[in-house]
């Protein structure tokens, strides 16, 4: 699944503020104080972001740094995740509390702050949005979280706060963005989350807390993402849910050790985009109402114990589609998979498909990056296939009766992960296997001397003539 949807109104909000001009004199004495401590704090700064912080200039010129009428409104400093030394490393000044005019702070992908939750923020009046994401800061999250009312959005995602979720944080109706996903939270959700009435997105996935899901979904009118995924949830999915059916367009619940059957109310949610209920302990039959989810580009319903039939979808144009290891007798790839013209990511291993795969004529193969139909039964060849795929990064098809030549692979530069084993796979190890992250050809009937790669013994193992490191050493002629 790709998670893109808690930052939507952050970047919209964000391009707002960056059209503020910020006025020509210079910045209060407080602020520029507070900023120049917050910079004394920071231990480490490889990448610069920082370098524009000079006492005595302007901080309201300051990278990252917006005011309005000479205060500092907005704190905006972000990592780049695809470049290894954009980040801080330190910990974040209670001086920032000099700050009095804050209204947003954005401390996003810096990765090395550290310390405990911040309690300068108790002292900072205007400050309505708070996204300090991915970063090390740790320890408990206070009660006096919940004197934090005036708050429109609170994120810590992706930090290492341990404990319960305070009961107190009921009292940030306000609310509408809560975050604390991918931290190391336990205990149950607490009930006063009820009281929240505002809120739009609802994340704590990531995290390890447990008990049932409670039952209060009719409090959240204007819920659009729900995200409790891997975590310890136990008991049922609640009723309560088919409440936000108007509006929720993420749901995701996966990775959790649900019980039950999935609810049919569930057809009733029209803008859905995004269902995820993979890896919980759900069982009896998918309900016929899924039909109705016309919009939905990511389904997951895979590890589950979830059993035949499965009902026809009228999906118009699948993203990502994963219904692996259920107990499924699919006898074929469906229809409204085939036909998808953007699908990208397709898993149906363990699904009880029995066809020559050539039959297979997908709409599309360029958008492909995941396939995996692992444990089937499927003959013919993958050859046609993925000769025609540009970018595929993961092909899966262990446990098959697939018949080709492996030197006839036509291995892309994008491809990392091949899995051909336990098939009737012949031929050559070809040298283009070089490239890839993981291979297993293991249990086939390749033969010949194997070329120069990074691979286990496992790799190769079981077939009928491969040597050569890491196998046994080939006999000279």
């Amino acid at each position: 699944m790709k998670h893109h949807h808690q930052y939507l109104s952050l970047l919209l909000l964000f391009l707002t503020v960056r059209c503020l001009t910020p006025t020509s004199a210079a910045c209060h004495v407080d602020d520029e104080t507070g900023l120049l401590s917050f910079k004394s704090g920071i231990k480490a700064d490889p990448s610069n972001m920082l370098t524009s912080w000079k006492k005595g200039t302007d901080c309201c010129t300051w990278s990252g740094v917006n005011c309005d009428n000479n205060r500092v409104t907005m704190l905006f400093l972000t990592g780049q995740t695809d470049k290894s030394n954009s980040f801080l490393s330190g910990t974040i000044s209670p001086s920032l509390s000099k700050l009095t005019f804050l209204n947003g702070i954005y401390f996003q992908n810096l990765r090395y702050l550290t310390g405990p939750f911040p309690t300068f923020l108790f002292h900072l009046p205007n400050l309505k949005h708070v996204y300090i994401e991915n970063s090390k800061l740790s320890g408990p999250i206070p009660a006096s979280v919940g004197n934090l009312t005036q708050l429109g959005a609170l994120s810590f995602y992706f930090n290492r706060f341990t404990g319960p979720i305070p009961s107190s944080i009921s009292r940030l109706t306000p609310l509408g963005q809560l975050n604390l996903g991918g931290n190391l939270l336990t205990g149950s959700i607490p009930n006063g989350i009820k009281n929240l009435n505002n809120l739009y997105v609802l994340t704590l996935e990531r995290n390890r807390l447990s008990g049932p899901i409670p039952d209060f979904f009719a409090s959240f009118p204007e819920l659009r993402s729900l995200s409790l995924s891997r975590n310890k949830f136990t008991g049922k999915i609640p009723a309560s849910i088919s409440a936000l059916a108007p509006k929720l367009i993420y749901l995701e619940l996966g990775r959790n050790a649900l019980t039950g059957q999935i609810p049919a109310f569930l057809g009733n949610f029209k803008t859905l985009d995004t269902l995820d209920l993979g890896h919980n302990m759900l069982t009896g039959t998918v309900p016929t109402t899924l039909a109705n989810l016309t919009k939905i580009f990511n389904l997951d319903l895979s590890h589950n114990q979830l059993v035949d039939p499965f009902p026809q979808l009228n999906v118009k144009g699948i993203e990502s589609l994963d219904l692996s290891y259920n107990k499924f007798h699919l006898k074929e790839i469906p229809k409204w998979v085939t036909s998808s013209p953007i699908i990208y990511s397709l898993k149906l291993a363990n699904c009880g498909i029995k066809m020559k795969l050539e039959d297979w004529k997908p709409a599309q193969t360029y958008f492909y990056d995941y396939i995996d139909l692992s444990w089937n039964q499927i003959t013919g060849s993958p050859v046609g296939l993925l000769n025609k795929t540009d970018y595929l990064v993961g092909f899966w098809a262990a446990g098959n009766k697939l018949k080709f030549n492996l030197e006839s692979l036509r291995i892309v530069q994008t491809l990392k992960h091949l899995d051909v084993s336990r098939n009737l796979v012949f031929g050559k190890v070809p040298k283009t296997v070089s490239g890839l992250d993981r291979l297993n050809v293991s249990y086939n009937h390749l033969c010949g001397q194997l070329p120069v790669a990074k691979f286990p013994a496992s790799a190769f193992s079981g077939n009928d003539c491969l040597c050569g490191s890491p196998l046994a050493a080939c006999k000279k002629a």
